[in-house]
């Protein structure tokens, strides 16, 4: 009796204690993986991978070792060439300036590789693009639009079902000069990157339209390298690669601080000879090294620059070059022997040479034209060849594409 007590209070409790229950028990949900949505790349849509660089990155001067065989070896072949108009070879002074610079990593196998497959783009597209252009050197100045449409604006091409699109080579603002990084205004750099500088531009230019066995010039500004070319239509005009138009000369001398007797010495302006573009290579040779390896005692640079103002006697950058590298050899003279009295040193028969001819070079500097271009100014003035495009660009020339 008492244990039947006990069992119908237990099944009271359990009865009343369910009824009572406010909430559902607690259940615990495991939520779905997220399902995986993979990325799909249409077959007609345009891609491009730049290309990873190869070459060295620039690194501070180092005092490594007396001598370079690198640069010595670059400068007797392009000494050669000066020599030996024969041997003339404006892409492999290119080469042999960027290659000294990178100590010898570079391969000019490769290099003509892909200046050779880009050549033949080049006139691929000169044939595919109508030239409005009736005169009897049409042939010369197809090869320079496909060339101009290759660097300025690229091209498509198909591969199975897939469009790509080969960039074009843009200009790269920073470090436009190469002060922090020389290999700024390597060709090598500029074929990597797709992007350049006036420097680089123009040489790919010129190498690509040699390649194909016609002849490109180059022009200076200060500051600053572009091509010029004559042809039956119009005489000489003017390719700016770093915007892609084709200004006018009174332009370029009003905006460009250009003074006249600079354009009358045949400093800026003038279409060079292939001797004169040379011995351009030629002093970057001398300005790398200087990079690469600082002064020391001023020999190399100095031979390099006396090369360069045999064959191109008014070239500004060896002037300069030279006129600071002798500067640099007397201060340092001067510091080594602790005095500031150039009397002193001055009875040193070398020293006095060197001052002299220092001074000699400063005034060539003045009375040929040069006046300094401040870094902004240019800046300025290369961000208003786009700006000023429409307005004083070469409208005799037509390079539509017809199409």
């Amino acid at each position: 009796m008492k244990r039947s007590k006990y069992v119908i209070l237990f099944l009271w409790v359990l009865c009343f204690s369910a009824c009572s229950r406010k909430t559902a028990p607690t259940v615990t949900v495991i939520a779905p993986r997220p399902l995986v949505i993979e990325k799909t790349i249409k077959k007609d849509t345009i891609v491009y991978t730049p290309p990873t660089p190869i070459y060295k990155k620039y690194e501070p001067p180092v005092y490594i070792k007396p001598f370079d065989e690198d640069y010595n070896n670059a400068f007797a072949e392009m000494k050669e060439m000066l020599e030996q108009p024969e041997k003339l070879s404006f892409k492999r002074a290119v080469f042999l300036t960027e290659n000294a610079y990178l100590k010898d990593s570079l391969d000019y196998p490769t290099f003509c590789k892909q200046v050779s497959v880009l050549a033949k783009i080049a006139k691929q597209l000169s044939i595919e693009n109508k030239l409005i252009y009736d005169f009897e050197d049409k042939s010369k100045v197809e090869i320079y639009a496909g060339t101009f449409h290759l660097i300025t604006q690229g091209f498509k091409y198909q591969k199975d079902t897939s469009v790509y699109h080969y960039q074009p080579f843009v200009y790269d603002f920073i470090d436009f000069d190469g002060k922090n990084d020389w290999t700024q205004m390597f060709v090598t750099k500029l074929l990597q990157t797709h992007s350049g500088n006036c420097h680089s531009l123009p040489f790919l230019y010129k190498i690509l339209v040699e390649e194909n066995n016609e002849k490109a010039n180059l022009a200076l500004a200060p500051n600053h390298i572009y091509i010029k070319h004559q042809i039956k239509k119009g005489g000489w005009y003017n390719t700016e690669l770093t915007s892609g138009i084709f200004p006018i000369d009174a332009w370029l001398m009003a905006s460009g601080y250009i003074k006249l007797e600079a354009v009358q010495n045949g400093v800026y302006m003038k279409a060079l000879s292939d001797k004169e573009s040379i011995a351009t290579c030629l002093t970057d040779l001398a300005q790398g090294y200087q990079k690469r390896f600082g002064t020391r005692n001023g020999k190399f640079i100095l031979q390099c620059c006396e090369l360069v103002l045999q064959n191109f006697p008014n070239y500004i950058n060896a002037l300069l070059l030279k006129a600071e590298t002798e500067k640099f050899i007397i201060d340092a003279t001067m510091q080594k022997n602790n005095t500031q009295d150039t009397k002193l040193l001055f009875s040193n028969p070398k020293v006095k040479a060197l001052f002299d001819d220092m001074n000699k070079t400063y005034a060539t500097i003045h009375k040929l034209g040069y006046r300094k271009m401040p870094d902004k100014m240019y800046a300025e003035w290369l961000l208003s060849l786009k700006t000023e495009k429409e307005k004083y660009q070469n409208k005799s020339l037509n390079f539509s594409n017809t199409k």
